[in-house]
């Protein structure tokens, strides 16, 4: 079953519970997801939809549910923060699980000395490895301060 498919069969179990916080969700996804649909079928580059490409929305979406988080708890918007953070619960249970920061500094630092890595100007071998190595587990944003931390020293 694709990921459309699956997405598609817990909105309709949400509607059958009457889930207001999931049917919500589950109906921004498949709207994105018909959105990315359109926009693989037109332009130069046509292909059809697939799992890494709806992975690929979903990490985008997260991180824009991650980034409202952070601002409604520094505003205390308690009532946008629950509704952001059932979004982001529910969009993170379909991405493969992220790397703790323990883990990955340890990847980091495994992969700088693979390579030989030594100055702030090897970053870019490192962060090609690592999304050769770890696309779907690595939060980029996170790594990329890491290896700036690490490479400067």
């Amino acid at each position: 079953m694709s990921l459309k498919e699956t997405i598609e069969t817990e909105y309709k179990n949400a509607l059958k519970s009457k889930d207001k916080t999931k049917i919500s969700t589950y109906r921004l996804i498949l709207s994105s997801i018909k959105d990315l649909e359109i926009s693989n079928r037109s332009g130069p580059n046509k292909k059809e939809t697939d799992d890494e490409d709806i992975k690929k929305l979903f990490k985008k979406m997260v991180k824009q549910r991650a980034e409202s988080i952070d601002i409604y708890k520094k505003n205390n918007r308690s009532d946008l923060l629950e509704v952001e953070q059932n979004e982001y619960d529910i969009l993170s249970s379909y991405l493969p699980n992220q790397l703790s920061d323990e883990e990955l500094k340890k990847i980091c630092e495994e992969t700088i000395s693979n390579l030989g890595a030594s100055s702030i100007k090897d970053m870019g071998k490192v962060m090609g490895e690592l999304k050769k190595q770890n696309a779907d587990q690595i939060d980029f944003a996170k790594a990329g301060n890491l290896l700036k931390q690490i490479l400067s020293k």
